[in-house]
């Protein structure tokens, strides 16, 4: 499934595309797999609940996922660099693949031959994140910060595992570290909405979701986050507005097309509904679940029960 497009950051389904294949050794890892922790960083709940794909800001991705890019490190291959080639290069490209089962061991290895690389630590954490660990994954977050206390993936991959557990205030304290530094990061501004919304704050978590995309403005997912909470607001022209433009540029965004099928039927457009969700429906056949919906996704209470009358009525 396609949808909306442009360019790359957080954790994700489809983990580091656009990830240098080359292995410049062990520290250089940071740079040639940096986008891996951080497809996962955003992405984090679809993890653990892989289905059909959406290419938001240029990266394939699960549907909620923001993207965002990192900064190689041109460090001189140590004497490892050799052996440790092709094993890099196979981690690498199961880890793409989605293939965590087999990306484990290989990563595992990779630490064994190299044990003081941040990022290789921070890479094996996400994927642990993808088997459904987050305590395994938060635990490899930490050695890497250990070894580099500055490395802002480390930091937003850490703060996507707690969210796994439900650890709002860990997270955000994460979230916050990176924003300190780099206030228009938009992956930590998306997933500390997130945080918040999750909290019950969706006047905060709207302000979050919208500064993220002032931070990018290709940030699908994130523009439609700020529309569900707009939606749960009572703001339900500027949400209906937003969802609009971003279907009007992203015909096939599940997200946006299932949040215009609740708003239009709590407002009595019944038939425009309908054709929204046919389309909805078609592309990602999760947001007929409610749980998924609250829990994974994290839609704002008041547009999933919306959709969920909206269904109930249709039988």
């Amino acid at each position: 499934m396609r949808g909306p497009g442009a360019r790359a950051a957080g954790l994700r389904r489809s983990i580091g595309l656009g990830m240098a294949a080359r292995w410049r050794g062990p520290q250089a890892v940071s740079g040639l797999v940096a986008l891996l922790p951080r497809l996962l960083a955003l992405v984090l709940p679809l993890l653990l609940a892989v289905g059909p794909c959406q290419a938001i800001d240029g990266v394939a991705v699960q549907s909620r996922v923001g993207i965002a890019t990192a900064t190689a490190k041109a460090t001189p291959a140590p004497a490892l660099a050799s052996p440790l080639e092709p094993l890099f290069k196979q981690a690498l490209e199961a880890s793409r693949a989605g293939r965590f089962d087999l990306a484990l061991p290989l990563w595992s290895r990779v630490l064994e031959l190299a044990p003081d690389d941040a990022a290789a630590w921070s890479n094996r954490g996400n994927v642990r994140l993808g088997l459904g660990d987050a305590q395994g994954a938060i635990a490899d977050q930490d050695h890497s910060l250990q070894l580099e206390p500055d490395n802002v993936d480390a930091h937003l991959n850490r703060g996507t595992a707690e969210e796994a557990l439900g650890r709002w205030s860990a997270a955000a304290e994460d979230y916050h570290w990176i924003l300190e530094r780099d206030p228009e990061e938009a992956s930590a501004l998306y997933n500390l909405g997130n945080v918040e919304g999750s909290r019950g704050d969706w006047h905060a978590a709207r302000d979050r979701f919208e500064a993220a995309v002032s931070a990018r403005p290709g940030f699908a997912m994130a523009r439609s986050s700020a529309a569900l909470a707009a939606f749960e607001l009572g703001d339900l022209a500027a949400a209906e507005r937003e969802l609009r433009n971003l279907i009007r540029r992203y015909p096939l965004f599940a997200d946006a097309r299932a949040a215009l099928t609740a708003l239009l039927w709590q407002r009595g457009a019944w038939g425009e509904a309908e054709s929204n969700w046919a389309a909805a429906s078609g592309l990602d056949s999760r947001y007929r679940q409610t749980d998924w919906l609250l829990q994974i996704r994290r839609w704002p209470p008041g547009p999933v029960a919306a959709l969920r009358k909206f269904l109930d009525l249709r039988g």
